[in-house]
C-alpha cells in the first residue's frame, strides 16, 4: 500500500503526526511504501532570518498566544518522543526544502531528510529558509554535498514541486498532516497511532475485497 503524507516542514503537527504513523506501522505487518508530498502553510517569502515566535505572533494575535500555542505542541510531541525549542525555531519559507526533499527521493533518502529537517527546525534552531544549511542537512543524510549544493542553485525541481503543491490544492488538501492511502482515503491531522493502525487495516481489507 502507498501511504502518501501531505505536509510542510515546519508544521509542528506534521512532525508529531509522521512519528505517530511510523508507531503505528511498527504494529502493522503489511507492505508500505511512504511517499512525501509537499505543502506549504505560508508560501510567503522569508526576506531575513526572524524567531519562529515573533512570526506566529503576528500572524496569529501577539506572542502571548503564540507561546502558548507553543507550548501545548511541545508537550504533546514529547508524549510522541519528540524534543522541540520553539525558542530557537527560525521563520523560513520551506520551497527550497520541498526541491531537496524531491532530490533526495530520487536517491532513496527522503525519509531520512525529511526527519532532519524537522529536527533542524524545531530542536536545533537552524534555518532551513538557507541554502548553505540545506546542503549541510543534505550531507548529514549520507547525501553528496557538491550534488545537493549544485542542485539547489538550478532549476531543477522547481517546476515539479510548484506543480505538486498546485495538486495539492486541487485535491482538496487544506490542512497538514494529510495521510492518502491507496491514493484513495485520506486521514487529515496527526491522529493517535491506533486511528492510523486502524486505518491501515480498514484500507487493506478494501483493497483486498475490491
Amino acid at each position: 500500500m502507498e501511504i502518501e503524507i501531505y505536509a510542510d516542514v515546519v508544521c509542528p503537527w506534521c512532525w508529531i503526526g509522521k512519528r505517530r504513523l511510523e508507531q503505528a506501522l511498527a504494529s502493522y505487518d503489511g507492505e508500505v511504501t511512504v511517499t512525501y508530498r509537499p505543502f506549504q502553510l505560508d508560501p510567503t517569502p522569508v526576506t531575513e532570518p526572524k524567531p519562529l515566535i515573533e512570526a506566529l505572533g503576528a500572524k496569529f494575535g501577539g506572542r502571548d498566544k503564540a507561546e502558548g500555542m507553543a507550548t501545548h505542541v511541545t508537550q504533546v510531541a514529547r508524549g510522541a518522543g519528540i524534543e522541540m525549542h520553539f525558542d530557537r525555531a527560525i521563520a523560513a519559507n520551506t520551497f527550497e526544502a520541498h526541491r531537496l526533499i524531491r532530490f533526495a527521493a530520487e536517491r532513496g533518502r527522503s525519509a531520512e531528510l525529511v526527519e532532519r529537517l524537522y529536527r533542524a527546525h524545531f530542536a536545533d534552531g537552524i534555518d532551513i529558509g538557507s541554502t548553505d544549511a540545506l546542503v549541510t542537512l543534505a550531507a548529514e543524510v549520507g547525501l553528496d554535498e557538491a550534488e545537493a549544493r549544485e542542485y539547489l542553485a538550478s532549476n531543477l525541481g522547481r517546476r515539479e514541486v510548484a506543480a505538486d503543491l498546485t495538486a495539492a490544492h486541487q485535491l482538496g488538501v487544506s490542512s497538514v498532516p494529510t495521510f492518502v492511502f491507496a491514493g484513495k482515503y485520506a486521514v487529515t491531522g496527526a491522529q493517535e497511532p491506533e486511528t492510523l493502525l486502524a486505518a491501515l487495516r480498514e484500507v487493506a481489507e478494501r483493497e483486498a475485497a475490491a
